[in-house]
């Protein structure tokens, strides 16, 4: 069966949904340095800003409808799971494409189900639920997308439970990417240890562990730098603050393993895989802090963060300070992925408007 208009062989196209919209104001990415007080005001300003429409109990919702009671406030967030999911907008093809979706929906299950909540729509009805949220607001530009399932008013959140129906609702918003812009980062070794499996289990992307990236981000931002890594408890290199992490040295690209206590993050596999494709060899090992120090080149890598290069670390300048030649030209092949304009990886991507393009 030939490809939708618009939709390269290989990529899926998102089931389609009756209804138009027009996209009124949306919120501004935050920028990921804080070196700018101004610039990151003016962003937070912009963040209040929102989308004509949510996804929340099964259908699109106006944003103002969407309201439960101040006391849901608080207890609801201490099992809450969430997404967060990048598309991008091909202005080629005229399209969004929203990046490895289905990655990103079975992560969000697992999630669910760790807390042992469950999800009354699977993965089919989620995955549905995020195209179609982004055509009601007419993103045609590129956009960020959280799914966040939550235990309900019948069951606060630190009440211990089993197997309670999540509630569950989606947001989107605008968020330009950084890629290809060059940006570097100055980061520094955070005096605050990751959280680990048997304490706050990182495999599960839950809003309560994400206290323990902001205490880094925090301590990172008052001393002057852009972004905090993070040591295990066993003294090893973990992660970066919302972020995985990769050094290169003597031409090998190392990450830290996922039972170093990190997020087994979605664009962080996309990496290795890309790596491996580009003929530069990946170890997945332990890494220590001083081994940051004497890198070739390092960057962070994340869903909102992309690829983000690593200029400094504890002010222990990498090689010239600037953007090394495989985090560039990593980060230049990422961008052609992303965009649905190279044929290796059609499969990461999810067409949002082609389909129903194609019906009307």
């Amino acid at each position: 069966m030939p490809a939708a208009p618009g939709v390269p062989p290989g990529a899926r196209v998102a089931p389609s949904s009756p209804g138009t919209y027009n996209r009124v104001q949306t919120p501004k990415e935050l920028p990921l340095t804080t070196s700018d007080p101004k610039a990151f005001a003016q962003a937070q300003s912009q963040a209040a800003e929102h989308p004509p429409y949510l996804w929340w109990a099964g259908r699109v919702t106006p944003w103002e409808d969407a309201n439960v009671h101040l006391t849901m406030v608080g207890w609801s967030a201490i099992s809450a799971v969430f997404e967060g999911i990048r598309a991008y907008w091909s202005p080629q093809r005229e399209d969004l494409y929203v990046f490895r979706l289905d990655e990103h929906l079975k992560r969000f299950q697992q999630s669910i189900r760790f807390m042992r909540m469950k999800d009354p729509y699977g993965p089919e009805g989620i995955g549905g639920a995020i195209c179609e949220l982004f055509r009601a607001n007419g993103y045609r530009e590129d956009a960020y997308c959280q799914p966040l399932a939550y235990m309900g008013r019948t069951v606060p959140g630190y009440i211990a439970a089993e197997d309670i129906p999540a509630e569950v609702f989606i947001t989107n918003r605008a968020a330009p990417s950084n890629l290809g812009q060059g940006k570097v980062l100055h980061c520094c070794v955070s005096s605050w240890a990751r959280i680990s499996d048997n304490v706050l289990p990182p495999r599960a992307k839950a809003i309560t562990n994400y206290q323990n990236s902001r205490y880094v981000s925090n301590e990172a931002r008052v001393n002057g730098y852009d972004a905090g890594i993070i040591l295990n408890d066993r003294g090893k290199v973990a992660e970066g603050a919302y972020a995985c992490i990769f050094i290169v040295r003597n031409g090998v690209a190392a990450t830290p393993p996922i039972t170093a206590g990190i997020l087994e993050s979605i664009t962080r596999d996309s990496l290795i895989q890309m790596l491996g494709e580009m003929g530069i060899p990946v170890e997945q090992r332990e890494i220590d802090r001083t081994e940051l120090y004497l890198a070739d080149e390092a960057f962070l890598c994340g869903t909102l963060m992309e690829i983000a290069a690593v200029a400094s670390v504890d002010r222990y300048q990498l090689s010239n300070g600037a953007m090394g030649p495989v985090t560039q030209a990593l980060e230049s092949r990422f961008l052609q992925i992303v965009r649905g304009q190279d044929p290796k990886h059609q499969d990461w991507l999810t067409a949002v408007y082609a389909k129903a393009t194609a019906a009307v």
